[in-house]
This record gives C-alpha cells, sequence and structure tokens, in this order.
C-alpha cells in the first residue's frame, strides 16, 4: 500500500511541477467557463488545466462547506437541464492540515456563500458523502456512503432528483439519491476543493473529467442512436483515459489495427473509417458498394483482412464480408442474415459469428473464404459474440442460458462449453489481450438492462480478469455508452491498452 500510495503521490507531485509552468487560468479552464472563490474574504484558491494530460490541479482555502453558508474554490460552468458527471479525484499529500478537507462535484443554483446546493464529496479522513442544501442560508443536509476513501465520483441530475454513485477504483459503484431538490433549470457545475481551514490552502487533482448529457428518449441497437461519441483510450495497468477525437454523432466499436498506429471504427451511416493515432484524424476506408456496415467488425490476426457485418435486406438482415484492411471489393462469406462476425481464428481460415437461423441465435463457424456454416452452440437462448483467444484453444462468447447474460467459453469445435463469469451483472463481449493473459468485456447492471439486450446510453462498466482460473474481476471504465462502446476486439498490439467508446449529447 505504502508503495502504490508513493506512485501516486510522485505522479500528482509530477502533474503539480507541470502546472507551475501555466499560470492559473482565467476564462475557459478546459471544459469548464470559469473559477471562482464561493464565500466571502476567501483566500484565493486556483487552478490549471493540463491539456496533456487531461487533468485539473484545484487549490482552495475556506472554513468549511457546511451549516448555512460555504467558502471554497469552485471551477465550475453553466449548464441546464439533466446530465451526469464523472471524474477521478485525489488529494495532494496524504494528510492535511484538517481531516475534512474536501474534493469533489458541486451543483449550485447561484456563486452566492449561502446558495442552495448538492455536492458529492470525499473528505480527507476518507469520509464520501452526498450533500444538499434546499434553499438559501438552511443547515447542509448529508447522506453518508456506505463507503470511505472513494476516488471515483459521479454525480447525476435528472430532474429534480439527484444521484451520487461512487467507488474505490476497481469496484462497483455504491449509490445514493435525493429527490425534490429544486435549484431550477440553469445551475453552476463543477470540481470544488476546500481546506476546512481559512488560513490554509489544499490541493486536489481531477483527471478523467466527463460532463455528459445523457439521451433523452429510446434507443435500441445501431438505428437512435443519436448521441455525440468520445474516442477513448486507457491504459490497462492505471486505468488512466484520454479523450482522442469527440464527434457529434454516433461512431462505434473501435479495432486497433496491428502495427498500433491506427485504429478502424464505424459510423451511424454504416461506413467504415481508419483513424491515424498521430495526426488524430478519420480516412474513409473503401468498401465498394457495401456501405450499410454495422459495429461487427473484426481484422485478422495477421493485421492483413478486415471482416464486416453489413445490412441487407433481400438476405435476411446483417451479411458477413471480407475485405484487404487496406480496403477494396468486400467478398461476401455467409449466404443469408442476420450474421454478425465477431472473430478469426488465429490462422486465418476461420471466422466465427452470431447468427439467427430459425428464430434461434446461436455461435456458428464458416471458413474465411466461404463455404458452408458450422453450428457451435445449441442451447435455447442467445449465444452471441463469439471470438478466439490469441492461442486458438478456445472461443469465448456471451450466453443467457445461465438466466443472466454471462461469459463462456468453449474448444473451436463447440465441445467443453463451461462458464466463465457468474455475478449480478449482464456480461457481453469478451476480448482476450493479444498476449493471452487478460480479458476485458463490457457489464450492464442488472436493474437497467434484460438479459438478451445490450442498448446504447447506459451506466456501464469495462471489467478486466484474468484469463487464467481465479484471478478477480476488476471495474477498470465507468462509463456511460453500451450498443457501440466496446463490441469487438479493441486491444492495442502490445496488450498495454484498449479503445472504447464513450457518449454524450453534443447539443
Amino acid at each position: 500500500m505504502k508503495k502504490n500510495y508513493l506512485l501516486k503521490t510522485i505522479q500528482i507531485l509530477f502533474a503539480i511541477f507541470l502546472s507551475a509552468t501555466v499560470y492559473s487560468q482565467q476564462g475557459p479552464i478546459g471544459i469548464f467557463d470559469g473559477q471562482d472563490d464561493v464565500g466571502t474574504g476567501v483566500k484565493p484558491g486556483s487552478a490549471t488545466y493540463l491539456p496533456q494530460t487531461q487533468q485539473y490541479i484545484i487549490s482552495g482555502a475556506g472554513y468549511n462547506i457546511w451549516a448555512d453558508h460555504d467558502e471554497f474554490h469552485f471551477v465550475w460552468k453553466k449548464m441546464k437541464g439533466d446530465f451526469l458527471l464523472y471524474a477521478r479525484a485525489e488529494f495532494v499529500g496524504w494528510h492535511g492540515v484538517e481531516e475534512h478537507r474536501k474534493v469533489g462535484w458541486m451543483v449550485r443554483k447561484t456563486l452566492d456563500g449561502n446558495s442552495p446546493h448538492v455536492n458529492v464529496v470525499e473528505h480527507g479522513d476518507g469520509l464520501t458523502s452526498l450533500q444538499f442544501r434546499r434553499t438559501p442560508g438552511a443547515i447542509t443536509e448529508e447522506i453518508k456512503s456506505k463507503i470511505t476513501h472513494a476516488n471515483i465520483i459521479q454525480l447525476e441530475r435528472k430532474g429534480k432528483t439527484y444521484t451520487m454513485r461512487v467507488a474505490n477504483y476497481g469496484d462497483p459503484f455504491v449509490t445514493e439519491q435525493i429527490t425534490n431538490i429544486d435549484l431550477g433549470d440553469e445551475v453552476y457545475v463543477g470540481l470544488f476543493v476546500g481546506s476546512h481551514n481559512p488560513d490554509v490552502t489544499e490541493t486536489g487533482v481531477f483527471r478523467d473529467v466527463r460532463i455528459q448529457v445523457p439521451f433523452n428518449g429510446n434507443a435500441d441497437g445501431n438505428t437512435g442512436m443519436t448521441l455525440g461519441s468520445n474516442l477513448e483510450l486507457m491504459e490497462i495497468a492505471t486505468g488512466k483515459r484520454e479523450i482522442i477525437y469527440t464527434v457529434p454523432y454516433s461512431i462505434q466499436a473501435p479495432n486497433w489495427m496491428k502495427d498500433g498506429k491506427s485504429l478502424i471504427f464505424n459510423d451511424s451511416k454504416g461506413l467504415v473509417y481508419t483513424f491515424d493515432l498521430a495526426s488524430r484524424q478519420p480516412t474513409l476506408l473503401n468498401t465498394g458498394n457495401i456501405k450499410t456496415n454495422n459495429n461487427d467488425h473484426v481484422i485478422s490476426f495477421d493485421g492483413t483482412m478486415l471482416g464486416l457485418s453489413s445490412f441487407v435486406k433481400e438476405l435476411g438482415g446483417s451479411i458477413i464480408y471480407t475485405v484487404p484492411i487496406t480496403g477494396g471489393t468486400p467478398k461476401q462469406i455467409t449466404p443469408k442474415g442476420p450474421s454478425y462476425l465477431h472473430g478469426w481464428s488465429p490462422d486465418g481460415k476461420s471466422l466465427v459469428f452470431c447468427g439467427s437461423r430459425n428464430d434461434e441465435y446461436d455461435v456458428y463457424k464458416i471458413p474465411a473464404a466461404g463455404g458452408n456454416e458450422i453450428r457451435l452452440t445449441n442451447t435455447k437462448g442467445l449465444d452471441d459474440g463469439p471470438e478466439y483467444s490469441p492461442d486458438g484453444k478456445y472461443i469465448y462468447f456471451n450466453s443467457v442460458r445461465s438466466g443472466s447474460m454471462q461469459i463462456w467459453r468453449m474448444k473451436p469445435d463447440g465441445s467443453e462449453q463451461e462458464q466463465v463469469t457468474n455475478d449480478e451483472f449482464n456480461n457481453w463481449f469478451a476480448h482476450i489481450s493479444p498476449d493471452g493473459k487478460l480479458m476485458v468485456f463490457l457489464s450492464f447492471l442488472k436493474d437497467e438492462v434484460e438479459p438478451g439486450i445490450h442498448p446504447p446510453y447506459k451506466h456501464v462498466y469495462i471489467r478486466l480478469m484474468p484469463t487464467a482460473a481465479g484471478g478477480k474481476i476488476n471495474v477498470i471504465g465507468y462509463v456511460y455508452g453500451g450498443q457501440g462502446s466496446i463490441n469487438t476486439p479493441s486491444w492495442s498490439p502490445d496488450s498495454k491498452k484498449i479503445a472504447f467508446i464513450s457518449n454524450t449529447d453534443s447539443k
């Protein structure tokens, strides 16, 4: 634990060293509109955004955020309507002057010290809570979380309901909620730091900061996916996230190319793009007249071919094609649909897909050159997302046969089918790292999603587990997304990163 804390401290101090080269910013700060010391006569605080690390370094003083008025430093943005706030927060220094120094997210009606507000806060002693003041000058109320020392902090507003979701990184969220809090439609939304001592300044470091506007409607599958998209990369070892590309429309399912220099993704119009990681610009990939592609596209293990799934009404839905990775004229592989591609065999000779035949979705295998389909699963209920392990010994897939969606695996001939996960989530799309040691997959909350569907615009986890038996499953990504986030393999060739999509309304 001490070793991990020392490493964290070094990383945070390095971030502060970087920020020392940039004066406390005036005007817009990253995604925020401005900053202020809230309260009367508060010792000045400061805030800096570091574009190279996408971190916010915020220092603040003030007597407290409590009772009938508050004093702290606030980095804010004006917003209306519903929103979702997320960050990973750390204090600088293991011990502060006061054990109740504070970092967190806040929503305020005004910038007055006695303003009504709602905040999610981590205290220096580890207390994590949902705090709120209902009217100007009223006494602050508090709901304490069941966990302490949370460094993953999320606050969601939906109408007059505010939901706190907090976690110790690696664990699922713990949730608390308040209702009937009326702060008005337009509010100040932002990050804050308070020292709990008017003569002292404390510092917090916030990373992976996201302000997202959730979907207001019903969406299922590729149709109706209208929210904007963030293309993100994540370091597996640290969980550090980086947004590398943002668009106001739907892009989906990034694959990492074998040279490590580019990605491939599709958009909601059915077109496929390569994305250069150096220039961070997309280029349309030539797929001939196959232009209704969905998010089930997979690169062969040798990096030379791309498999596509494209809608053809006359053939029953999604049809599988293959095309050179550089583009060209696709070759049709499956004779009928729906057929959704999810994996190549390591030797490039076979494709595995989810197919509906006689109103039953199962896992099938077909020669990559075309030929007869071989049915690999026959248990009633949806079997989906088949993907080979890099050594070719297993095909991983997800199945509802246990009553919820869980990860399974089998031998390439369909024999020895065995369950891999068995927990309180609906788990989809297992992706094995190129070195064969790790697996990431997408987890939906059971109270939000039925077992057999994977809709977009949900609170989901990206989780990680060793492929060796008995390994612990950890949450590495707390994401607003779902369908299109990580449907197909997205590992970097060195097994150190993954690519994925998160969503927000960009209007």
